[in-house]
């Protein structure tokens, strides 16, 4: 099935990951607002997977298994936030940073997973057809 949907599976399974990831950093910075001296963390992940799939598509040999390496091999990066401190116990947790960040990507996490379910969806609509 992967063949037939291309790569648009293992896209967006890495992107989940990488989304259930940001969503758990982000759920442990909220836990930690009231730990002195704790300093949030934040994940990137986007710019390196549009730079890798921007070099990949550009690839003469195959660019389809070029996209497919370049997904596999995308990694997301976990950063400490060291030099905003905005109270004097020297946490730095912004909450209401923190609450939109938990919005936003809970839904861009339901957008994926909306979008993987309407391609399965697709592929079992032409199925059925034959």
């Amino acid at each position: 099935m992967l063949d037939i949907y291309g790569n648009g599976i293992s896209l967006t399974e890495k992107m989940l990951d990488f989304l259930w990831t940001r969503e758990t950093v982000t759920l442990n910075n909220i836990a930690n607002d009231d730990t002195p001296g704790f300093k949030s963390q934040y994940i990137t992940f986007e710019e390196e997977m549009k730079k890798r799939l921007s070099e990949a598509s550009a690839a003469s040999h195959s660019p389809r298994q070029a996209v497919a390496q370049a997904i596999d091999s995308s990694r997301l990066s976990v950063h400490t936030t060291r030099s905003e401190t905005t109270r004097l116990d020297g946490n730095n947790v912004d909450m209401d940073q923190e609450q939109i960040q938990l919005v936003r990507t809970a839904y861009e996490y339901q957008y994926m997973l909306s979008s993987l379910n309407n391609g399965i969806n697709r592929l079992k609509s032409v199925a059925r057809t034959f």
